[in-house]
């Protein structure tokens, strides 16, 4: 999947599922829906989300907004 499609001005905009079975990203309506395993408790779905997307795609990322709701955007720190 080509991540740099949907960074504008180094943010990215992406729609959270947690609790899920297994962390995967796919496209949805033209947007990101990403899958996190970890449930949306003290942190941990948040933390686990940026961890993935260093692994998956080799970004850091950290929450810009929507720290507390499944719609958010990500700054990409470079």
């Amino acid at each position: 999947m080509e991540i740099d499609k949907y960074i504008h001005n180094g943010t990215l905009t992406i729609r959270v599922v947690p609790n899920a079975s297994k962390n995967d990203v796919v496209e949805e309506h033209n947007q990101l829906k990403v899958y996190i395993k970890a449930v949306p408790d003290k942190n941990k779905a948040n933390v686990e989300l940026i961890k993935f997307f260093k692994k998956k795609f080799g970004l850091r990322v950290m929450i810009k907004s929507g720290m507390k709701g499944r719609d958010k955007v990500l700054k990409v720190i470079k």
